[in-house]
């Protein structure tokens, strides 16, 4: 796992990080787009659906047959390729259908993505997934650039966060370690070792997959 020795609190405006330090290893554990479903034991629900740290924030009925819950880095650039496509298919068949529901949990692999977590939970649980939607969707302005906190600042204002409200935020410690815990419990516990992750009813299926994968695992769960 990378460790987050290099991440320091913001300052003056500034966000401290280092951008060799963000890029190494996000790129080696982001899951290949054609990575096939991991060859390991599935998870029972029961030991997924266990409080941890942060709660969940669901998207869906949450008495749906299917529960699915996708371990992502916000700086994984496949992570974004699956909610820039399979995702809004995924939503449209069977969370805004009742069918399934769905929640993200954070799994940084640099101090960027923390951050970036950080902020979407700063936002409050309505506004949450939102922001890790737009955060997404505008990758390449904030988490492959020279000036990480200004591309991110520039579109959380667009969420409407101030700057104040962003330090505000990236200085809360406590925060910053329950988003480590999140992520530590699912290497440890759920042998999450890249991302995107999925545990569908606790059945596993890694990487950037595409909607007929997902309809796979869950058609038959909703017979």
């Amino acid at each position: 796992m990378t460790q987050f020795s290099n991440f320091k609190f913001p300052k003056s405006g500034q966000l401290l990080l280092s951008r060799r330090a963000f890029t190494l290893g996000a790129a080696a554990l982001c899951a290949s787009a054609t990575l096939p479903a991991l060859a390991q034991s599935n998870v029972p629900l029961a030991e997924l659906m266990v409080p941890a740290a942060l709660p969940d924030n669901w998207v869906g009925n949450k008495d749906a047959k299917v529960t699915i819950i996708e371990y992502a880095s916000l700086t994984c650039s496949h992570c974004a390729a699956f909610h820039e496509t399979t995702y809004k298919e995924l939503k449209k068949k069977y969370l805004d259908t009742g069918k399934a529901r769905m929640s993200v949990r954070e799994f940084p692999f640099d101090p960027l993505a923390t951050a970036g977590f950080m902020l979407g939970r700063c936002q409050g649980p309505e506004k949450r997934e939102a922001m890790i939607e737009l955060l997404f969707a505008n990758q390449r302005v904030w988490a492959f650039t020279d000036k990480p906190f200004e591309g991110l600042l520039g579109l959380v204002r667009q969420a409407g966060m101030s700057e104040a409200d962003v330090e505000k935020c990236l200085k809360d410690k406590e925060l910053y370690e329950k988003i480590g815990q999140v992520r530590d419990l699912g290497s440890q516990k759920f042998n999450v070792r890249s991302t995107p992750t999925f545990f569908i009813n606790g059945t596993i299926l890694v990487g950037n997959q595409g909607m007929a994968e997902f309809e796979k695992i869950i058609e038959p769960m909703l017979k």
